[in-house]
C-alpha cells in the first residue's frame, strides 16, 4: 500500500567542551567578529531499538585557537562511531542579533548550497555534505548562558515521495541475502577508509551476494541481473519512519540519476554490528515535474524544542568554578575596551605587571580597585594605620566590622576586601612606617628605622610601578627618591579639600629600560620633590595642634 514518506527529524547534542571551546575561541581570537565560523559535527548509526542518535558538537568541532578561524576544522577519520558532517555556526555578539537573525534566509542559502553540490556532483564524491547542518548562536559570557539553535536543511520534493513496502530488512531478503548483507556492512563498517562514509550502494547478484559500494560506483553496478539498493547510515530507531539524512539522499538520487522508483536501506545496528531486524528496507515513489533541477527546492529543518519552533538555552554557571566565572567576566569586560575602543591594549603587560601602593586610605582603596578592574592580578599595599570609625564611610574597602576593637591593620583589611571582590587577585597587605625626614627618630628606634628603610627598597625593587598615596608630603619623599633611583615608574595622586594632584614621575614613556645613570637624561621625568628649595618637614605635629585648637 502506497503511503506519503514521513522522515524522523533529526537530533542535536551539544557537548559542553563545545561552549568552553567557543568561548575561549570568541575571548582570545574572534573579538567582535561575528563571521560564520567553519565547524564538524558527528553521528552514528542507530545501536539501539530504542534510542535514536543525535548529530554531536564536541570541542573539536571548531577550529583550534592557534588555526586561523576561517579554515575548516580537520575531522577525525576512520572513527565508526564518528561519521563526520559540515556544517557553519554563526555566532553573535548580542542577545538581540541573535533573535534578529533571518532564519528562513540562512536555512535557503545552506539549502542551496547543498542543491548545488548534488548538481555539479560534489555529493557524490563526498557524500558527507548532504547532511549539513546549520548553528546559530549567542554566548553571553559574563553569566556563562548560551542560546543555540540548529538546523539540519532538507530540500522538499514536490510532490513529496510517497513509500510502498517498508519492513524490517529482515523481512524483506531472502535468509541468504540477509546474511550475506549482514557480513558485507560489517566488512564496509571495519574498512578505516569507509566507515565514516554515511551513503552507500549495495548489490546483490543473482546468487544472494552483497556488496557495498561507494556513490560513485553508480555506473559500474548498472545490470539486470542485480538488485541495487540505496544505503545510508541511519541514526533514527523508529521501526516504520526512516531518519532524516534519507530526505537529502532522495533528492540527489532523483537529480542526478532521474529514478523515479528508488529501493533504500536504512542501515542500523545493534552492538556494534549489522541488525537486519532493525534495519529497514522500502521502495520511495518519486514524482518530479519536468524542468525541477532549474530552481532550488524549497527546504525545511530548524529543531524543534519541546514541540515548538524555538531555540535552546543552556546555562554552564553552575559547573563553573566561582573564580573562573569572575576572571572570564573580568576579561571579557576588558578585551570589550580593546576591541572597541583601545586595540593597542597589552592585557597580557597589565595581569603580569606588579603594582606597589604606599597608602592604604581613600585615595589607595580607590586606586586598587580601579586597577583591578583595568587587568592589574598583582598589588601590594603597604600602611601601618588601623580602620578608624570614620574610614568606611569614605575608603571603599572597609566596613565597620574593620573598626571593632581598635580596627583592623588597613593593608591587611584592604587585601581581604580586594580578594572578596575577586578572588583571583594576588594582593598582599604589609603594615610598615614609611621612614620620613623632619621626625625625629629615637636611639631605640633607630634599627627599626633602617630597616623598614630596607625593606621600603627591597619592595620598590621587586615591583613595577608604584603609586604614592600617602597623606603627607614628606612621607613621599624616600619613596620618591628610591624610585627615581630604581628608575620605576611612578605615580604620585594627593587629595585636598578643594584641589588634587596626580603626577607621573620617573621612568620616562622611552626609558623604562635606559640605565638611571644616562648622560642625556632627555627622557627622565621630573619628580614630585624637583622643584623644592628646602627638605620636607614635619606637618603631622602641626596637624595635631590646629585639631587641638579647633
Amino acid at each position: 500500500m502506497e503511503a506519503l514518506l514521513q522522515f524522523a527529524p533529526m537530533q542535536s547534542s551539544v557537548d559542553e567542551g563545545f561552549w568552553h571551546r567557543l568561548s575561549s575561541l570568541k575571548l582570545n581570537k574572534l573579538g567582535i567578529d561575528d563571521s560564520p565560523i567553519p565547524l564538524f559535527g558527528f553521528y552514528a548509526p542507530c545501536s539501539h531499538s530504542q534510542v535514536s542518535n543525535h548529530l554531536t558538537v564536541l570541542a573539536e568541532s571548531l577550529p583550534s585557537e592557534l588555526s586561523e578561524a576561517s579554515l575548516i576544522p580537520e575531522p577525525s577519520r576512520g572513527n565508526r562511531n564518528r561519521c563526520s558532517v559540515p556544517g557553519i555556526l554563526y555566532n553573535t555578539n548580542t542577545v538581540e542579533s541573535f533573535h534578529a537573525l533571518d532564519k528562513s534566509d540562512l536555512l535557503k542559502k545552506e539549502a542551496a548550497k547543498i542543491w548545488d553540490d548534488i548538481l555539479t556532483g560534489k555529493a557524490v564524491e563526498d557524500c558527507s555534505v548532504l547532511s549539513t547542518f546549520l548553528v546559530i548562536s549567542f554566548a553571553d559570557l559574563k553569566k556563562w548562558t548560551f542560546n543555540y539553535w540548529f538546523a539540519f536543511p532538507a530540500l522538499m520534493l514536490d510532490p513529496p515521495a510517497t513509500v510502498v513496502n517498508l519492513k524490517p530488512a529482515s523481512q524483506w531478503f531472502s535468509a541468504a541475502e540477509a546474511e550475506s548483507l549482514s557480513a558485507a556492512c560489517n566488512e564496509w563498517r571495519s574498512s578505516k577508509s569507509k566507515t565514516d562514509v554515511p551513503f552507500f550502494l549495495v548489490t546483490i547478484d543473482p546468487n544472494s551476494r552483497a556488496t557495498v559500494r561507494l556513490l560513485k560506483d553508480w555506473e559500474a553496478c548498472q545490470s539486470n541481473a542485480h538488485k541495487i539498493l540505496f544505503g545510508f547510515y541511519d541514526p533514527c530507531h523508529l521501526p516504520n519512519n526512516p531518519g532524516w539524512p534519507l530526505r537529502n539522499f532522495l533528492a540527489l538520487i532523483s537529480a542526478r540519476w532521474n529514478l523515479n522508483s528508488v529501493q533504500f536501506f536504512c542501515y542500523r545496528e545493534n552492538r556494534g554490528f549489522a541488525d537486519m531486524r532493525l534495519s529497514l528496507v522500502g521502495e520511495a515513489l518519486i514524482t518530479v515535474p519536468q524542468g525541477w533541477k532549474d530552481t532550488v527546492p524549497s527546504a525545511v529543518g530548524w529543531e524543534l524544542n519541546k514541540g515548538r519552533k524555538a531555540p535552546r538555552c543552556i546555562s554552564l554557571a553552575q559547573s563553573m568554578d566561582p573564580t573562573r566565572l569572575a576572571i572570564s567576566a573580568a576579561d571579557l569586560n576588558l578585551k570589550l575596551m580593546r576591541w572597541r575602543a583601545l586595540p593597542s591594549l597589552n592585557l597580557n603587560a597589565l595581569s603580569s605587571m606588579k603594582c606597589l601602593l604606599l597608602g592604604a586610605g581613600t585615595l589607595g582603596c580607590q586606586v586598587a580597585r580601579m586597577l583591578m578592574a583595568w587587568g592589574v592580578r598583582k598589588i601590594t599595599l603597604v600602611d601601618n594605620g588601623r580602620v578608624a570609625m570614620s574610614n568606611p564611610l569614605r575608603q571603599s574597602l572597609y566596613t565597620l566590622d574593620d573598626c571593632l576593637n581598635g580596627g583592623e591593620f588597613k593593608a591587611t583589611a584592604a587585601v581581604e576586601s580586594l580578594k572578596r571582590i575577586f578572588p583571583a587577585v594576588e594582593a598582599e597587605g604589609i603594615v610598615m612606617a614609611i621612614p620620613m625626614p623632619g621626625h625625629p627618630v629615637q636611639s631605640q628606634e633607630q634599627d627599626s628605622v633602617l630597616d623598614d628603610c630596607k625593606r621600603l627598597c627591597d619592595l620598590i625593587d621587586a615591583h613595577d610601578s608604584v603609586f604614592l598615596l600617602t597623606d603627607t608630603r614628606e612621607s613621599r619623599w624616600l619613596p620618591t627618591l628610591l624610585c627615581a633611583n630604581t628608575n620605576k615608574i611612578t605615580v604620585t595622586a594627593a587629595l585636598g579639600f578643594d584641589s588634587f594632584l596626580v603626577m607621573r614621575h620617573g621612568a620616562g614613556p622611552l626609558s623604562a629600560d635606559m640605565p638611571v645613570n644616562n648622560a642625556n637624561g632627555k627622557h627622565r621625568l621630573g619628580c614630585y620633590f624637583c622643584n623644592d628649595v628646602v627638605a620636607p618637614t614635619d606637618v603631622i605635629s602641626v596637624l595635631h595642634c590646629v585639631r587641638y585648637l579647633n
